[in-house]
Parts: C-alpha cells; sequence; structure tokens
C-alpha cells in the first residue's frame, strides 16, 4: 500500500533524509519513531505529498507522489503534529468544510460528519467553535477530518498528543479497529503506545533507518541471549548452582534478595527455551519455585540503543 524508495531529502548542504526505504502492507499500521531531527517530520511530509524529495520515490496505493499527486493524495488522510482547524468555524461547519474539499459526495457529507463525529468522540462539541476547544478535543477533531473521506492511507503525526489517560485510550481502540481497512503510518513520541497500537516498527536516527521489524524481533535480535527471571525460596539451598548445570544456561546471576526469597537472571543460549528446564530442576531439587518469567528489553531500551550508538545492519534489520 505504501513504498518508499531511497528517500532522500537535502536542504542546501544539510541532509534531512539519507537514503529512506520501508514497504507498508494494506491494513497495517506502522509506527514511525526517531529522537527530534532525526527526520520523521520531513519523511512524512513527503509522503503526503506536503513537499518533494530531492532524490528517489514513494508510491501510496498504487499512486506515485510525483507523477500522480492528485490521484495519491486523495488516498491519504493526514493529521499532521497542529491539527488544521479554522478557529471561527464550530466543529460540524469545519467538518462539512473538509468533507467538500476531500471530494465526499454531496448527498453524504452530513452523514459523514456525523459518522466520524461519534468515532472520534466530538459529537458533543459539534456547535462549539474550533478556536475554543480544549488542545484535547483539537487533536480528535484534527484526526475526525483525516478520516473523514475514507482514506486508503492515513499518516498520523502524534495523534494523542494532549489527550488525557481515558481519551488516549478511547483513540488507541479508535486506531486499531482502522487497521484492516486503513493502512497507517503513526509518528510518536509515546514509545507504549507503538507496542500496544502497532504491529511494525520503523526507526529513524540522523535521517537513515536504524531498524525496520516488530517489537518483539527487534527485542530478540538486539538482546542477543535469552534471559529469564526466577525468584526462589531457596530454604538454604544453593539454588544457584542447581541453576547454573541446567543445560544451555550460560550465565546466573543474582537480582534481588527479598528475605527467604532470593531473585536470578538466568541467561541461556540464543534461541533456547530454558523456561521448562528450569522450572523441573528447581522443583526436582526442593526448591520453592516463585516466580519464572522471560526478561525483554523495553521498547525504551531498544530506542537508546538504535539511536545512541552504531548499530550493525544485520541486527537491525530483518
Amino acid at each position: 500500500m505504501i513504498e518508499v524508495q531511497q528517500l532522500t531529502k537535502r536542504y542546501g548542504p544539510f541532509t534531512a533524509v539519507d537514503g529512506v526505504s520501508f514497504n507498508v502492507a494494506k491494513g497495517e499500521i506502522l509506527g514511525f519513531l526517531g529522537p527530534n531531527g532525526a527526520g520523521k517530520t520531513t519523511t512524512m511530509r513527503i509522503l503526503t505529498g506536503y513537499m518533494p524529495p530531492t532524490e528517489g520515490r514513494a508510491r501510496v496505493a498504487g499512486f506515485d507522489l510525483q507523477d500522480s499527486p492528485i490521484e495519491a493524495k486523495r488516498r491519504i488522510g493526514y493529521l499532521p503534529e497542529t491539527p488544521p482547524l479554522y478557529p471561527d468555524m464550530t466543529v460540524r461547519d469545519y467538518l462539512l468544510f473538509v468533507a467538500r474539499i476531500k471530494g465526499v459526495p454531496p448527498g453524504d457529507q452530513a452523514g459523514r460528519v456525523q459518522t466520524v463525529m461519534e468515532r472520534t468522540h466530538v459529537a458533543d462539541m459539534g456547535r462549539r467553535h474550533c478556536g475554543k476547544l480544549s488542545k484535547g478535543y483539537r487533536q480528535r477533531v484534527g484526526l475526525a477530518q483525516a478520516i473523514i473521506h475514507n482514506p486508503d492511507v492515513l499518516v498520523l503525526d502524534e495523534p494523542t498528543a494532549g489527550l488525557d489517560p481515558k481519551q488516549i485510550i478511547e483513540t488507541r481502540q479508535l486506531i486499531r479497529s482502522l487497521a484492516g481497512d486503513h493502512t497507517i503510518v503513526l509518528s510518536t513520541h509515546i514509545l507504549p503506545e507503538v507496542s500496544q497500537t502497532c504491529q511494525r516498527v520503523v526507526i529513524i536516527n540522523k535521517g537513515r533507518v536504524v531498524a525496520e521489524d516488530t517489537p518483539d524481533n527487534l527485542t530478540a535480535r538486539l538482546q542477543g541471549a535469552a534471559s529469564v527471571y526466577v525468584q526462589v525460596d531457596a530454604q538454604g539451598g544453593d539454588a544457584q548452582a542447581v541453576l547454573a548445570g541446567i543445560p544451555g544456561v550460560t550465565t546466573v546471576a543474582v537480582a534481588e534478595q527479598q528475605g527467604p526469597l532470593t531473585g536470578y537472571e538466568v541467561q541461556s543460549e540464543a534461541g533456547r527455551d530454558i523456561r521448562r528446564s528450569v522450572a523441573s530442576a528447581l522443583v526436582g531439587a526442593g526448591f520453592g519455585l516463585v516466580e519464572l518469567r522471560p526478561m525483554r528489553m523495553s521498547l525504551e531500551e531498544i530506542f537508546l540503543q538504535l539511536t545512541t550508538s552504531d548499530v550493525p545492519e544485520e541486527v537491525a534489520r530483518a
């Protein structure tokens, strides 16, 4: 649905985007991450036809943004970081205006406006002027205008910025409900939002793509060895020695001590699941197994590792 090939954008001697390439399948939600100044906004502006690239190509719903810009833009809904609202228009009038300029048939405009107002939970603000809305409501009206013409592709820049926790949950649910019928590119600085909303992640740093995969696969590749956390009621025995003797275990380290309970971080060979062996060995040795769970890098740790150090291409990309 979206094909990006070697996109490059230069401003004089400065290269904001440097050879960015990625694809987004139909119905997929892609998280687009990067630190400030990494080139995210520039890439999204190119994808929406707001500006041309210096080099490279981008296709949306089968249409090249340089050869067929109007056809491509008709299939895109865009929510920029600052929603494009007219402060002197009411919410309903604004959405009717957007429906007209985006080509919604005249007979469908009123019904479509009501539908998107209900989906984005702004129906109770229909008669209020956009200039008098809170930031959270402005964001939701911005999302309503992005989906009003039922586009094939949605490009959302910080869609939950300024929302309260309840609104954030509702917006995430809405975005997930749009997947399948719409292909979504979601840019955000809220990293937990990516793991809760997106099926795949592209991380960009200094204008280049440094990782592209699912969050789980990124964790597995960057973490290398598999790790589990084990909490044991050792009753004076040497549980660490038992753990170290399990086939496939490479290291055992004490993570914490809570009275009679001891927590261990156990690392094993990459790709080897030792959980059953750990449980069997500890119980067989007479120890009380209190907790056993995988230890995984958080998305924050992945993001920091990828954007603060050079990562080999075979690690960062699938």
